[in-house]
């Protein structure tokens, strides 16, 4: 089980209005929309990467799943302004920590969404991958089962 990474709203990868996400190339998972503009980290693990524009990490679980987490939609554009990475690359994590923390507002008002896609990339290597989630969900409520 990941738990849920953002505090916010969970809506399905169809839901985003990015087919990329939608239609799972990157693999399955859910998405947030934030409610407040911080990322956690959703599971004990390592920090893959931190991308050089701060919107997205890359991780791996203590349990192997291999966790993209991308705040926005192609807010790699913004290059890094209103975003604030706190972990590094190759960084032991646990649950709860705290990864990246965002300006949601500026974000916005530069004209992109803040909504929060969590894709597992190894999806394959799984049974079954899906959101367990819906609504109203906060930082360690459960949200995507793999199996």
């Amino acid at each position: 089980m990941l738990y849920a990474p953002m505090n916010g709203t969970a809506i399905s990868l169809e839901d985003i209005g990015d087919d990329v996400f939608a239609n799972r190339v990157l693999g399955d998972g859910g998405a947030i929309e934030p409610s407040e503009g911080k990322l956690y980290s959703p599971c004990d693990g390592r920090i893959g990467s931190v991308y050089e524009t701060k919107h997205a990490v890359n991780m791996e679980s203590a349990d192997g799943e291999e966790i993209l987490l991308q705040i926005g939609l192609e807010t790699a554009e913004l290059q890094g302004k209103h975003y604030e990475a706190h972990v590094e690359d190759g960084q032991e994590v646990r649950r709860g920590d705290l990864l990246i923390s965002f300006d949601i507002d500026a974000i916005k008002d530069e004209g992109y969404d803040v909504v929060t896609p969590m894709v597992i990339c190894n999806s394959d290597d799984y049974g079954e991958v899906s959101s367990v989630a819906e609504g109203e969900i906060s930082v360690g409520d459960e949200f995507i089962s793999a199996e």
